[in-house]
């Protein structure tokens, strides 16, 4: 149970549990900050664990917050920074499969632990007693392996976010999960439908983000994806029999996930790039399957998800703009790539290299490096244009809605916006031509002729 590991606690964290201690209770840093100390990891923070109970702990600390005095936390601020300390304690029954009814306080270190998901998350530590690890974690975290503490049933009966935590955890770490704990997640993983998408929406960023985003296709085979993103199990079903591809659609996605760096919006661009794909199949007399059509409801579908999943608006634009630009042709000609920035938008034509890439390096052979020729040619042109701050956008227009008013009588409404998107194509033409008096004159020109 105690061990010989030992765990460098910051200097706040340690006053806090001295004073704890010094004061005749028992308290412990306990958790992902214990595991993450004992992989080499910097814990983004440090939970700490005590049989005083929440109001014995607010006596002992000048400066503390009431966070959840009936779950038992306090957070005691040390200058600017929060520390969560926590009582011991017993969980009651769940109601909503996530939060208990009630809890009950104990003073024993180890019914606080059992009640905690996975054996890697259950150990505590302090200086004076060392590493206490009832559930074998030090063993798990040898074997590279993700189980749960006690019965898996049950802990997945209690919260069923933690099915979904079980995978993230897998692909963060590169674990596996262990035999039992696996299998009661393809027992129980319906009950995902009680969670709020919200919380779905951490766990499955944290995995599209991990080193193995990958992992993915355990959240299939235990049945989770049919839950949260049925849409994905339609692409594992998909297969391409067409000579770019050798990997199912689903397969294919993946494959390309790992392909792209681990950045939330490029992993989800990749994640639903192909996804209209199952409902565009059509296969030709030869055998060849083609999914004609695939990114503009592939992007309709990137779209509903993420509404659905309640992302962000930010996050939901750059995702539905890759999705429906990843298969954008362009010629590796300065006014090509100056009308594809124009059309796509400054913001996101240059993370499409990125999703490009990775889209073709999840492909087949066939090709593949004349496409990414091509890909390295348009990026080529891209860079001049960037270097030479030519115009593609309204924002770098050499005029302005206010110059066109003052200076070729223009009044404001929706000519005006008119007038200024034809300039800009003039611009994006022949970037010679962005100066403010050479666009004076040409709008009065536009002008003239339009009477």
């Amino acid at each position: 149970m105690h061990s010989t590991t030992v765990i460098q606690l910051p200097e706040k964290v340690k006053y806090i549990i001295d004073t704890i201690m010094e004061a005749g209770y028992e308290a412990y840093a306990v958790g992902g900050c214990i595991r993450d100390s004992i992989l080499g990891r910097i814990p983004d923070d440090w939970d700490i664990t005590t049989s005083a109970s929440p109001y014995q702990v607010k006596e002992l600390f000048p400066r503390t917050l009431d966070t959840g005095l009936k779950h038992g936390t306090v957070t005691v601020m040390m200058d600017k920074e929060g520390f969560e300390v926590t009582t011991y304690r017993i969980d009651g029954e769940y109601e909503d499969s996530r939060h208990p009814k009630e809890v009950t306080f104990t003073s024993n270190l180890v019914e606080d632990l059992k009640r905690r998901d996975f054996t890697i998350n259950a150990m505590a530590y302090n200086e004076k007693d060392g590493l206490i690890d009832v559930f074998e974690g030090m063993e798990d975290i040898r074997r590279k392996m993700i189980r749960c503490v006690g019965s898996p049933m049950e802990r997945f009966t209690e919260d069923a976010l933690r099915m979904m935590r079980a995978v993230r955890f897998s692909a963060q770490l590169g674990y596996a999960i262990e035999e039992e704990t696996a299998k009661a997640i393809s027992v129980l993983a319906a009950n995902l439908k009680k969670i709020s998408a919200e919380r779905i929406q951490v766990e499955l960023v944290k995995l599209v983000t991990s080193p193995n985003p990958d992992f993915l296709r355990i959240a299939y085979e235990t049945g989770i994806t049919a839950v949260i993103l049925p849409e994905f199990d339609a692409c594992m079903k998909t297969e391409q029999n067409n000579p770019h591809h050798c990997y199912s659609v689903g397969e294919h996605t993946l494959k390309a996930m790992m392909s792209v760096k681990a950045d939330k919006v490029l992993r989800l661009s990749l994640l639903f790039h192909d996804m209209g794909k199952p409902q565009r199949l059509t296969i030709d007399e030869a055998g060849i399957s083609h999914f004609y059509g695939h990114p503009v409801l592939s992007e309709e579908m990137a779209g509903k998800i993420l509404h659905r999943l309640k992302f962000d608006n930010d996050t939901i634009y750059m995702v539905k703009k890759l999705v429906l630009y990843h298969d954008y042709e362009t010629q590796a000609m300065p006014v090509k790539v100056r009308r594809a920035i124009m059309k796509i938008g400054e913001d996101v034509f240059p993370l499409l290299f990125d999703v490009k890439r990775a889209d073709i390096e999840a492909q087949s052979d066939y090709k593949r490096e004349e496409k990414l020729q091509k890909l390295c040619a348009v990026k080529a042109v891209y860079e001049q244009v960037l270097e030479e701050k030519q115009c593609v956008s309204l924002k770098t227009l050499a005029v302005s809605g206010r110059d066109l008013m003052e200076q070729a009588g223009m009044s404001s409404g929706k000519e005006l916006g008119e007038m200024l998107k034809m300039l800009l194509e003039v611009v994006v033409e022949d970037p010679s031509l962005n100066k403010k008096e050479v666009l004076i004159s040409k709008a009065k020109e536009i002008l003239k002729n339009s009477k």
